[in-house]
């Protein structure tokens, strides 16, 4: 096959997350199968406008703001007709590919953000957010969906796309690399949160539960992996809160450094409203690190409440504190749901994943053209 795959990012993006990482293992795994493999995604003013990646041909256009609306015309300079599927990720807003292509298309959700969006952009682009969304039932009628959770799928299900056309993967795992190390041990009171610092992550929901437990005489530390646009405001809050000496911003790491520190995390924190899956969840699970999060979709799916982790409500700092004393204060719990995440994580495969949706491209490609 020829296969055309558009998504906002790549892997080398500085804001490449858990849905880049997905697309990428899937489209490195079908370029090892023999398939052409070509991703278009927005440029970047210190990256090539072309690249390999792991035998994924990288073509980079336009700006992150505009790229949905000049895709159309540098796709078709690409010679449309010559691809056999587009696989478009649906991870930002959708490009309604099947409007501009006569090519079948397969459309990738790790989810969608609906109200959500009202909780990270301004009233007018929650709108425009969700009026894209809106139209994806009737835009995407004739195509194929992966969804990367239970949860997304009722989510389409729920905006009106027939069930039948959803297919649910979720993603896998490289156990050869997060992996449990004697050597390390948990650090007494150390949490880590890894992801986009955006406000719809809750983080700052997390620093309010850490004031919280400082106030019941539990001193816990905070590492903060990742960067984004509401990062400001969240060092402006541990200001406030008096938390200078216990919060540290690493930013962006090298996938070293983030495994040391999941390694070393009594617990790993994800208090987002919404997610696809929680690739971070399983990434910590891996490293033998139970998990607290909020009760929201995706999460919801990737945490075994009670088991795994603990799945608390969205937007409670006192039951997320409530949750963490929990496992910081009982180290036989901690000690069950570290042997428990690591039996759950072992159950995610990337080659697992890349063999069903191997499966579902050659679905949507005879589906299509019947």
């Amino acid at each position: 096959m020829r296969i055309l795959a558009l998504n906002w990012r790549d892997p080398h993006n500085p804001e490449a997350g858990g849905a880049e990482i997905h697309l990428h293992e899937i489209l490195k795994r079908s370029v090892a199968a023999g398939h052409e493999v070509i991703h278009v995604s927005h440029a970047i003013e210190w990256l090539p406008d072309k690249e390999i990646i792991d035998g994924v041909q990288i073509l980079r256009h336009g700006k992150w703001y505009s790229y949905n609306f000049t895709l159309k015309k540098y796709c078709k300079s690409l010679d449309l007709d010559s691809f056999d599927l587009i696989i478009e990720d649906i991870c930002k807003v959708p490009v309604f590919s099947p409007r501009w292509s006569n090519t079948p298309v397969l459309a990738i959700v790790p989810h969608l953000f609906g109200t959500t969006a009202f909780r990270e952009v301004s009233p007018l682009k929650a709108i425009y957010v969700n009026l894209l969304e809106a139209m994806i039932p009737s835009v995407y009628r004739n195509s194929n969906f992966v969804a990367i959770s239970d949860s997304t799928k009722h989510d389409l299900v729920r905006r009106g796309i027939a069930a039948k056309k959803v297919s649910v993967i979720p993603c896998g795992i490289d156990t050869d690399f997060y992996r449990e190390d004697p050597e390390i041990s948990p650090e007494a009171g150390r949490l880590l949160f890894v992801g986009r610092l955006k406000k719809y992550k809750g983080v700052q929901h997390l620093l309010k539960a850490m004031k919280i437990l400082q106030s019941r005489n539990i001193i816990t530390h905070l590492t903060i992996i990742g960067e984004g646009d509401y990062s400001h405001s969240l060092k402006m809050l541990v200001g406030k809160l008096d938390l200078q000496d216990f919060v540290t911003f690493e930013g962006f790491v090298s996938q070293e450094v983030k495994l040391a520190n999941l390694q070393k995390a009594s617990v790993a924190v994800f208090p987002s409203a919404k997610e696809g899956w929680g690739l971070t969840v399983i990434e910590a699970n891996c490293c033998g690190t139970p998990v607290v999060a909020s009760d929201s979709d995706g999460l919801r799916d990737s945490v075994k409440n009670g088991k795994t982790g603990i799945l608390v409500k969205h937007e409670d700092p006192l039951a997320l504190a409530t949750a963490l004393q929990s496992i910081l204060s009982d180290p036989d719990k901690r000690k069950r749901f570290s042997s428990n995440a690591l039996s759950w994580a072992k159950s995610f495969d990337w080659d697992q994943t890349g063999e069903k949706m191997m499966e579902v491209m050659q679905k949507a490609i005879g589906g299509n053209r019947a």
